[in-house]
């Protein structure tokens, strides 16, 4: 299991919390979740063998870098207006 990311982001006068994280091999998907006043308003859960084409154990950088490019897809969504 990987170690997660954390943004927050201020759209319109409105502060959105972006969270991502690793479910591990056990649950392996890559989930972010954006909050709004601590509500989950959208979340997006993509599984391992949709970003990891040599499947979850081939390395552990492999997953890291997934998970740090899907959130920063969240992040680009939020401010482009296409994700909320």
């Amino acid at each position: 299991m990987q170690k997660g990311f954390n943004s927050d982001i201020r759209i319109n006068g409105l502060t959105y919390h972006v969270q991502t994280e690793d479910w591990g091999l056990a649950n392996p998907f890559l989930v972010s979740q954006v909050f709004y006043n601590g509500a989950v308003v959208k979340s997006v859960k993509t599984a391992y063998t949709d970003v990891l084409p040599k499947g979850p154990a081939s390395e552990s950088r492999a997953i890291h870098l997934a998970m740090q490019f899907q959130h920063q897809k969240i992040l680009d969504l939020l401010v482009s207006g296409q994700l909320l």
